[in-house]
């Protein structure tokens, strides 16, 4: 069904960003108890490693990694695994088929966008995508069995296991060494490339990280049991009413970036809630938002306070990232590499900040985009007290 082409109401950008800010939790901080609830909104991107543990904080009361790591590696409750755009993500587990189902792309041109860059060795392989990730999925059980491994050993003996399998041609491709790391062979590349989508089959998952890697498991292993087996058009649905809920009002074009496909590619998933949208006009231009979050979109609550966002926080992974900062500032809060965190003060982005670990002693480092007052100063030093916790520092020094 197609989506309604009335004109739609008119409302700011101002309204948008309390709309958004109440829905990705971060008007006041929810109970503890919630925490799931929060997760699921619309899922914890874990890249760098312990960015969910602070995004969590910056939205519930009480967060520590060990209350995450027993939800995680004991309630088995939360789950980790690449997700959208090919990143790790934190979600609660009652939602894997929103988060793996939900995005993993119908056709296999757009898987093949979603996992970017191994184009050109299959080219070299004369293999599809597909065929590459079946040879994967039918040795992974053989492979991760009663074990947990980390993808440079994973990645090596599944393709140890695929390579006899190929044709003599195949084979010396696969067995050469390829583009993506030093002196590892195409077909381990290959491999690791596969398990983005296999993840989203709903076979793998990671275990909470040991040291510095994030070691792989079966999912029906380490949840006891399979994922249950999810109708694909539900699933997409309900995450674009997700990311609608979080983001909107917003475009088929900005869904696709968030998801990591094209905007042609995301139909399938924008046509699921056609009949649920309404469009808007933010300020002259044309956006869509779930009928039934319109309300909430004129009537939004204020945020006051500050939080410290950590790097690729979902509130600043929005598309329209000029609604949210200054696009003289868009260099300094998103960088191809190394990306600072945000500060959130009274609900605009007004900083980044950068932590300095040395022994026990955390620094933050706090440029902001203008002046501060000494109210927020504080409380931004009342938050950086949070964060040096949470990164298992017991000293925190700010510099403005």
């Amino acid at each position: 069904m197609a989506a309604r082409k009335d004109a739609g109401v008119r409302v700011t950008t101002a309204d948008v960003l309390a709309f958004r800010l109440h829905a990705h939790h971060l008007t006041r901080r929810r109970p503890a108890a919630d925490l799931l609830d929060v997760a699921g909104a619309c899922g914890m991107q874990n890249s760098p490693p312990g960015s969910a543990l602070l995004a969590l904080h910056a939205r519930v009361r009480d967060v520590t990694q060990d209350r995450v790591d027993q939800l995680v590696g004991e309630d088995k409750s939360l789950l980790q695994t690449w997700c959208m755009r090919g990143s790790p993500f934190y979600f609660p587990t009652a939602d894997a088929s929103v988060f793996t189902t939900g995005v993993l792309p119908p056709t296999e041109a757009a898987r093949l966008h979603l996992v970017g860059g191994v184009d050109q060795a299959l080219q070299e392989l004369g293999m599809e995508l597909d065929e590459a990730v079946d040879r994967t999925a039918d040795e992974i059980e053989a492979v991760l069995s009663g074990r947990q491994l980390a993808i440079d050993e994973l990645g090596a003996e599944l393709a140890e296991r695929i390579a006899p399998k190929l044709s003599p041609a195949q084979r010396k491709s696969w067995q050469a060494t390829g583009p993506y790391a030093a002196n590892q062979p195409l077909g381990e590349g290959v491999v690791h490339f596969c398990l983005r989508i296999l993840t989203l089959r709903g076979l793998v998952c990671f275990a909470p990280r040991s040291g510095n890697k994030a070691p792989f498991v079966l999912v029906a292993e380490w949840l006891g049991r399979p994922l249950p087996r999810a109708d694909a058009d539900r699933a997409r649905a309900t995450l674009v009413r997700r990311y609608l809920h979080c983001y909107g009002p917003s475009t088929r074009k900005d869904f696709a970036a968030w998801v990591g496909v094209r905007a042609g590619d995301a139909k399938p998933w924008w046509d699921a809630v056609a009949d649920e949208l309404t469009p808007v006009d933010v300020d002259g231009t044309r956006a869509w938002i779930l009928a039934d979050d319109l309300k909430a979109l004129q009537s939004p609550s204020e945020a006051r306070g500050v939080r410290l966002l950590p790097p690729r926080d979902p509130y600043t992974q929005m598309r329209d990232r000029a609604t949210i900062v200054d696009k003289k500032h868009h260099r300094a809060v998103w960088k191809p590499v190394g990306d600072p965190g945000a500060v959130l003060a009274d609900g605009r982005i007004a900083g980044i900040w950068r932590p300095r670990k040395s022994g026990r002693t955390l620094t933050l480092t706090v440029e902001t985009f203008g002046s501060l007052s000494a109210h927020l100063r504080d409380q931004v030093c009342a938050e950086a007290e949070h964060v040096a916790a949470l990164r298992g520092a017991s000293t925190v020094r700010v510099e403005f």
